[in-house]
């Protein structure tokens, strides 16, 4: 079965454009999406099978980062744990180019994050993204589609074709640049820049 592919406009989607994919993200299905940087694989992290789809997609790629994506930072509290200081600066920056890792709650699905103490948090300057995850009513599961060592892929059309029989969706917003997310640990006391990316990093030296 091919891979649905939807043409969608990254600045304003229209939410008829989204059902299709909100559909296959809550049956535990696995979607590829535009967001701020590049193309991310997007799923339910409360569905054991949509994670064991994910990680079987990745399997090949040292960047093995998995995020949770929110529609801003109210509610994160509930999934990760920071300071009054990281939540300040987080703030100033979000939403934005940015992956930060915080100590994980006790909310965050056992099944995605099995003996770690920390999670991802995205924040995307992207409506996609954003649009999904507030329909949901919860987060959004979150990587960056592999290729190779260092290189990611930009052209959906091209990412439909060689993960054909991985993933049900794909939203087409054109060819994005070749650029991820910064990571930026916020876990402990003292920031650390653990990937230079996109977005300005100078406020957490």
């Amino acid at each position: 079965m091919a891979v649905e592919i939807v043409p969608i406009d990254i600045n304003n989607p229209n939410i008829r454009d989204l059902q299709n994919a909100l559909r296959v993200v809550r049956e535990g299905g696995v979607i590829v999406y535009p967001t701020d940087t590049i193309y991310g694989l997007g799923a339910n992290p409360f569905k054991k099978e949509a994670l064991e789809k994910v990680l079987y997609i990745k399997k090949a790629s040292k960047h093995k980062l998995l995020s949770l994506i929110l529609p801003d930072l109210k509610g994160i509290s509930q999934w990760a744990n920071l300071s009054d200081g990281a939540y300040r600066l987080m703030k100033r920056v979000v939403p934005g180019p940015y992956t930060f890792i915080l100590k994980a709650t006790k909310e965050v699905p056992k099944t995605l994050f099995q003996k770690r103490p920390t999670i991802g948090i995205r924040i995307p300057d992207a409506p996609i993204p954003l649009t999904l995850c507030r329909e949901l009513g919860h987060p959004l599961l979150n990587t960056s589609v592999p290729l190779g060592e260092d290189d990611y892929h930009t052209n959906p059309e091209e990412i439909a074709e060689l993960f054909a029989h991985e993933i049900d969706l794909v939203l087409h917003g054109g060819t994005l640049a070749n650029l991820p997310s910064s990571v930026v640990d916020l876990s402990e006391d003292s920031p650390k820049i653990l990937r230079e990316g996109a977005g300005d990093t100078s406020l957490f030296r």
